[in-house]
């Protein structure tokens, strides 16, 4: 499935569990003083306290590792899940980030 269709389950899926989900969420860059958006969105903010970055990929790369950690730290946000759906047990797709 496509990565879209994973984000608006697992959100789904959340809210459910009574969790708030925020769902593309906005990150700006803040340079001297000055808010500017480059465009950089978060795919899942769980709780104001979990970022959630959601992947299809055949393989996760060392870029998708850098995007989350990369939000991590414009955010100040503690803790990130790197999750790639395209594994065989999701168990072996999940990666767990702290700064």
């Amino acid at each position: 499935m496509l990565e879209s269709t994973y984000h608006a389950c697992l959100a789904h899926e959340l809210r459910q569990q009574g969790l708030e989900v925020e769902r593309e969420k906005e990150l700006p860059v803040v340079s001297k003083g000055v808010t500017l958006d480059c465009g950089y969105r978060i795919d899942l903010l769980v709780e104001h306290t979990v970022i959630v970055e959601l992947k299809a990929v055949q393989e996760l790369t060392a870029i998708h590792e850098a995007q989350i950690l990369s939000y991590l730290k414009l955010s100040g946000y503690p803790v990130g899940l790197l999750i790639n759906f395209h594994v065989r047990q999701l168990i072996e797709g999940i990666k767990r980030f702290r700064i």
